[in-house]
């Protein structure tokens, strides 16, 4: 599949675009930049506004609160169980997107709520402690070149469950892609409520919750209208949407299902 999305690899960013992924990594906690920051870095001046509009969210714990009383209320999808014994870095992928693909579902979300003038009016905003992120490090991001013509296929079908868009190719799954044995598991049970309909439900619920606290966070933003508002707004809403909405969920599904969470 062609990435529709353009983006800035951390390994060619220079100057102030380096110094925010840096800033991004240590206050998300994550080792790797979510691709909607990568992909904020091709617009002229989006990156330092978005990052300068979210960041507060997560040092005031904001993002944090919100995902502990989201998760607290998921709809997940019952799949068949994935526990058993695998390499750790399938587990350090998987903890490390739970983390960081929440964190980030919360603090966009406020932004895209923000930008499309849709900021709740009513609605407690709650600090509190910063959620500990994952110590890990992350197998290499694969692309199509790094491993087998039938695991790639594998990972565009895996891409294709709770989204049949497929806008964004899903990074979780190209991590992932280096323990093919455990896709091949991970396609065996997502199957089944790929097509009751239960993965796409529970998604759906999980994406209307997460609005609705985004737009209470998206009170505490304190911003000027970029310049180019429409375009970050089009670019962030594609992640928050998509990619990030629909991943949340299936990750947070399989966590469940490895009884490691």
């Amino acid at each position: 599949m062609t990435e529709p999305f353009p983006a800035v690899t951390e390994a060619a960013a220079t100057g102030e675009t380096a110094e925010l992924f840096a800033d991004i990594r240590a206050t998300v906690g994550v080792r790797v930049v979510n691709l909607v920051w990568r992909h904020l870095a091709t617009i002229d001046d989006a990156l330092p506004w978005a990052w300068r509009a979210a960041k507060p969210l997560y040092l005031r714990g904001m993002v944090d609160s919100a995902a502990v009383r989201f998760r607290a209320s998921m709809s997940l999808p019952v799949l068949g169980s994935l526990a058993g014994e695998q390499p750790k870095s399938v587990d350090d992928v998987l903890a490390s997107y739970d983390h960081s693909n929440t964190m980030n579902l919360f603090a966009l979300g406020a932004l895209v709520s923000w930008l499309r003038g849709e900021t709740a009016e009513q609605g407690m905003l709650e600090t509190g402690p910063r959620l500990p992120p994952p110590d890990i490090i992350l197998p290499k991001l694969a692309s199509q070149e790094d491993v087998a013509p039938e695991t790639w296929a594998l990972v565009l079908r895996l891409n294709r469950f709770g989204d049949p868009r497929r806008l964004i190719l899903a990074s979780m799954y190209r991590h992932l892609a280096h323990t093919p044995a455990f896709l091949q598991q991970l396609e065996t049970a997502l199957t089944p409520c790929e097509a009751d309909g239960s993965l796409a439900r529970a998604i759906a619920a999980n994406r209307a919750d997460a609005h609705e606290r985004a737009k209470v966070l998206a009170r505490s933003i304190n911003a000027a209208k970029p310049l180019r508002a429409t375009e970050i707004e089009a670019g962030v809403s594609a992640f928050v949407d998509h990619a990030i909405g629909k991943m949340v969920t299936i990750c947070r599904a399989i966590r469940v299902a490895r009884c490691v969470y």
